[in-house]
């Protein structure tokens, strides 16, 4: 059985076991023990392309192993970055969402108890179609009544775009999506299945008057064909969008900035996905990107820290990762994550929801 990394306690004995405890699973890291010499790390799909390429600018500026970084969802990345402290547990979660304030009582249940959370950016969740589609223009209220299973508490019975508004193509509804794990999933449903929702007034009252019902109605997705997930591979989407040009797809932007040959976005509320769109708020699904770190691993895995270093100058104001789609965030919020991310500053729980 792989031997865990100390939790973190306080005093100065548990202090002292806390060292011993570390220095054993380093003395393990070169004897091929449970304790690992490569960082690792799981989570978002969209975050996956930076992380990889942070990655690798970190290997070769530290000569460290490459870290592994595994696509799995922020769902699935939270869940196995919160299953405990250890060598066979990740040490980054990539999120494009945050961190809930479930996941972080299931951290600190399983001694995952000093969390620092980094904003790298941002990111938008666009809307693409292929280059010879058929050339949308799209409401968050037309994508509502698309794609909600039960549009303002009634079945959906729309088979065609058309359906949804005259104005719109005859072609039959049809969108590849993230799965039910995917932080874009949870975003997109927050940003645009919602906010198309509380369009109508009845929709926006039942908001207050009750709030499970009201989020039932405005954030369940119908299925097959209409809705059809894709697996945590944003890159499967644009090669199903080559494929059946009248369909749409979600992903984050950077695969659409990465794409532009093959797919061309989609405006929203009149808002085409664009970097500066995204950056000055206009565009309607702009939202924050994160990494967290397990502060417990910092010193005993190799290079955890440089690693978190990197990242930050690749994400910073003419950073490589800006070539790549990702958004710098403004400023004050950049120099909180900054912060965060040198110093090591552990998540206070009391502030998520």
């Amino acid at each position: 059985m792989a031997q865990k990394f100390a939790p973190r306690t306080l005093g100065v004995v548990g202090a002292a076991v806390c060292a011993l405890a570390l220095s054993a699973c380093q003395d393990q890291a070169s004897s091929g023990g449970g304790a690992r010499d490569y960082i690792s790390a799981v989570g978002s799909s969209t975050v996956y392309p930076f992380a990889t390429a942070v990655g690798e600018k970190f290997a070769e500026a530290t000569g460290n192993k490459t870290p592994k970084i595994d696509s799995t969802g922020t769902g699935g990345g939270f869940e196995r970055f919160c299953s405990g402290v250890g060598g066979d547990t990740p040490d980054i979660a990539n999120a494009s969402r945050r961190m809930k304030k479930a996941e972080f009582d299931t951290c600190v249940a399983n001694g995952v108890k000093d969390i620092v959370e980094v904003q790298i950016g941002i990111d938008g969740i666009a809307l693409g179609e292929a280059t010879r589609g058929p050339g949308f223009q799209l409401t968050e209220e037309d994508v509502y009544k698309a794609l909600a299973a039960n549009p303002y508490g009634q079945p959906n019975t729309a088979k065609t775009w058309k359906d949804v508004n005259p104005a719109l193509p005859a072609v039959a509804i049809s969108v590849f999506g993230p799965p039910s794990t995917s932080g874009t999933y949870d975003a997109f449903k927050e940003l645009i299945l919602a906010k198309g929702c509380d369009a109508n007034p009845q929709m926006k009252a039942l908001k207050d008057s009750d709030k499970d019902k009201h989020e039932a109605t405005c954030t369940t997705l119908r299925g097959s064909p209409y809705y059809v997930e894709q697996g945590e591979n944003d890159n499967l989407i644009i090669s199903k969008l080559d494929k059946n040009p009248t369909s749409l797809g979600i992903f984050g932007f950077s695969y659409l900035d990465a794409n532009m040959g093959k797919i061309k976005g989609v405006p929203v509320q009149g808002v085409a996905p664009s970097y500066a769109a995204i950056a000055d708020g206009s565009y309607p699904g702009s939202r924050p990107l994160y990494i967290y770190i397990k502060k417990a691993h910092v010193g005993v895995v190799p290079g955890l820290a440089e690693y978190v270093a990197e990242f930050l100058k690749g994400a910073g104001e003419g950073g490589y990762l800006n070539a790549k789609g990702l958004i710098v965030s403004p400023a004050a919020v950049a120099a909180t994550a900054k912060a965060n991310g040198t110093g090591m500053t552990a998540l206070n729980g009391a502030e998520l929801k």
